[in-house]
């Protein structure tokens, strides 16, 4: 398992969500997960080197944050 951390580059959770997975493969599937089980399961979790996205959310729904040059944009809602 992987010590790295990610780079936050931009988000609306809280600290404590920010701060309770941040290995790679537990960020990106238990982010999902988490999300889903104590909200809703509109839930989204882009991953991607060279990637894109224009989307839109609720306030309160968004994070993009850089892991090991991943991108990853968490949406919701």
């Amino acid at each position: 398992m992987s010590d790295r951390k990610a780079v936050i580059k931009g988000t609306d959770m809280s600290e404590e969500m920010q701060q309770k997975y941040n290995v790679e493969r537990q960020m990106t599937a238990l982010t999902k997960r988490e999300f889903e089980q104590k909200r809703s399961p509109n839930r989204h979790c882009i991953v991607g080197r060279k990637s894109g996205s224009s989307v839109s959310h609720e306030i309160w729904y968004f994070t993009f944050f850089l892991m090991h040059g991943v991108n990853i944009l968490f949406k919701a809602g």
